[in-house]
């Protein structure tokens, strides 16, 4: 189920703590005492290195800022920092013995956020890093107020239709959301057999692959360019045009995109691969709602149990996981029962969708919502409960 390659508990619900790093070509003074030290509310990590020593920008990401030593008398250290500047979005400050005025004002013009004396003192530190730490603390908030909110999708084995259904369920949600002046976005994070664009008629010229590509550079603007939006407002990430190994992504990248995606679109649906890898275990566990889609036969029951028994196993008991039969038969013929499917997982089904294979079909072909194939049908009103429900669970009055 997992990487091979990958341990099963490497995968993380949240990012490492943030530290501010260093990049000092010695620890004298209060440099040294400073190893270990919190300033601003941050740990402070010390790298040496030689000031023309380059510093590699994935090495940076993720840190709440930078303090990168200068030397005015030697130029390949200002041109190295003029470049890690231009490839990071970590906020960087710089620190030299006794800047003169014009080059304070070249490494400001060149997207220092600071530049402080050397040797480092606690104090100036403090202060130079007080308006980053607001700035952050701001935008983190900024994020929690607003509305947020991650929902996973899980299939039981490939070919149970969950894309098929998630595209139907997020362009109702996303129609929903934009009455009520909001967004939603759709990431298929299938790297290797996504089709949620093929399934909503849509071409994108960008995908996820060039999220990935872009590594530091992504930010809201870069994100919204690359998607591309349904008439119902959907905003959707496809899948890269061509295959990538499931360990060509890292929990840092996805999560990263994953979180610029909420804070600019609000709801967030992912489609997440059928084989398990430690950056959708990641993202598992960040999720608000996980709906876990199966059909009422005995082998996607049993591979459905499997999966319940890896979240237990990885200790995500508290997520909120909605069980999804889809294509369900009714009549006298059908040989497994909602009882069955209780007794099979040990919990209750939270929902089903009737089996319509030729308006889902149609509405597949068209790349519209399947009310707009049939404006009545049994499918359509179970995947408008569904989405009611959904809405529901996140806190979105319907």
């Amino acid at each position: 189920m997992i990487t091979p390659n990958e341990t099963a508990k490497s995968w993380r619900t949240q990012k490492r703590e943030a530290a501010v790093q260093l990049y000092l070509s010695g620890a004298d003074g209060e440099a040294g005492a400073l190893v270990g030290a919190r300033v601003a509310g941050y740990p402070l990590s010390l790298n040496l290195c030689p000031v023309t020593d380059w510093i590699d920008p994935e090495e940076i990401d993720g840190a709440a800022a930078g303090v990168i030593q200068v030397d005015p008398g030697t130029p390949a250290s200002i041109k190295r920092f003029q470049k890690l500047a231009s490839a990071t979005q970590t906020p960087l400050i710089a620190a030299a013995f006794d800047p003169p005025l014009a080059l304070v004002r070249s490494l400001i013009r060149s997207g220092a956020h600071d530049v402080v004396p050397l040797p480092l003192d606690l104090a100036e530190l403090e202060t130079s890093l007080a308006p980053i730490r607001d700035e952050l603390t701001a935008r983190s908030s900024s994020a929690a107020s607003g509305h947020a909110k991650l929902v996973t999708v899980i299939k039981s084995v490939g070919g149970v239709g969950a894309t098929a259904l998630l595209s139907q369920l997020a362009i109702r949600f996303a129609a929903n959301e934009t009455s009520a002046g909001r967004e939603a976005c759709l990431i298929d994070l299938d790297v290797q057999f996504g089709d949620a664009a093929f399934q909503l008629g849509i071409k994108p010229s960008l995908t996820l692959a060039d999220l990935v590509d872009a590594g530091s550079r992504v930010d809201g603007d870069l994100l919204r360019a690359t998607t591309t939006q349904h008439p119902s407002g959907l905003n959707v990430i496809a899948a890269p045009a061509e295959m990538m190994p499931l360990e060509a992504l890292t929990s840092d990248q996805i999560i990263e995109i994953v979180d610029i995606a909420k804070r600019e679109f609000g709801t967030v649906f992912l489609d997440l691969p059928t084989n398990w890898t430690n950056w959708s275990l990641s993202l598992l566990a960040r999720s608000d709602v996980v709906m876990l889609v199966t059909e009422m036969s005995v082998a996607s029951l049993h591979r459905a149990r499997r999966q319940l028994e890896l979240i237990r196993q990885q200790e995500l008991d508290e997520l909120d996981v909605r069980i999804i039969v889809n294509r369900q038969e009714k009549g006298l013929f059908k040989t497994i029962s909602p009882a069955d499917v209780r007794k099979a997982l040990g919990r209750e089904i939270s929902y089903t969708i009737a089996n319509d294979f030729p308006v889902v079909r149609a509405a597949i072909d068209r790349g519209v919502p399947i009310a707009e194939v049939k404006r009545k049908s049994a499918v359509g009103r179970d995947i408008d409960l569904l989405e009611a429900g959904i809405a529901g669970a996140l806190g979105l009055a319907r």
